[in-house]
């Protein structure tokens, strides 16, 4: 059975505090884990509800069998800063980030009868950006959980480092190359996980009209690792090269 209002609002409390302390936890408790992704649509909307913050942009990926991935990305947690405070987890020494592009909208795209077109889409979107999703759970351990308990969550998003504006139009490959400071280069065949970047952001488009929520002017939209994961450590820049689509370094800091 889908859970009750009071049972979405307790585990909507409960990561809430874990957001504001910094501090992970275990699973939630039975009488408020979601169990399915529409258990885990709510609570995760139920967070976004009592935080009261603005949504500065969305995670998005079309669905597959058992996962649903949609999340916002809150105001405070986006940053353009060459040096960017990284507030959560605290004392790991390293944040996670996730090579990606983000597509920032110059036009609304209001909730609508009609479904949106992806010429619709493309005549919204204002710029395309090199970006890095910063990542982390508010679980201890969310390797192994059920994905409703991830999507409640927000999958592990914690924020976005927006960087400049691509010197070309988006691709679905190239070659990304990264040097932390005072090590030695790395390189990888970046891909796009759907082969085409702008394709998540079509589905988000209307599934969230489907929902009567609208995306807005200004939000930016990352659809997908081109690389996996990196962890980068704390206080040294690391530069990066979108196979000069885009240069840029950042160094990122415990708050």
């Amino acid at each position: 059975m889908p859970l009750a209002p009071e049972q979405r609002a307790q585990a909507a409390i409960e990561l809430i505090a874990r957001r504001t302390t910094g501090k992970p936890g275990p699973r939630l408790h039975e009488s408020c884990r979601p169990v399915d992704l529409e258990d885990g649509w709510w609570i995760q909307q139920e967070v976004t509800r009592r935080l009261g913050l603005s949504v500065a942009g969305w995670k998005a990926s079309p669905p597959s069998p058992g996962k649903l991935v949609a999340a916002p990305i809150y105001q405070p947690a986006l940053s353009r800063a060459a040096a960017c405070a990284v507030p959560f987890p605290a004392g790991s020494g390293t944040v996670v980030v996730e090579p990606e592009l983000a597509f920032v909208l110059a036009k609304d795209l209001p909730p609508r009868q009609q479904p949106y077109t992806g010429v619709e889409v493309d005549a919204a979107i204002g710029s395309v950006h090199a970006a890095l999703e910063i990542c982390a759970s508010r679980y201890t351990d969310h390797s192994s959980l059920p994905f409703p308990e991830l999507l409640a969550d927000g999958i592990v998003n914690n924020g976005l480092w927006l960087g400049p504006e691509l010197g070309a139009p988006d691709v679905a490959t190239f070659q990304l190359t990264w040097q932390i400071a005072g090590e030695t280069t790395q390189t990888a065949e970046a891909r796009h996980p759907n082969g085409d970047p702008r394709t998540p952001l079509y589905w988000l488009a209307n599934f969230l009209r489907e929902r009567g929520i609208g995306l807005l002017a200004g939000q930016a939209v990352i659809t997908g690792s081109y690389a996996g994961v990196l962890k980068l450590p704390l206080g040294k820049r690391t530069q990066f090269d979108y196979a000069g689509l885009a240069r840029f370094e950042v160094e990122f800091r415990g708050a």
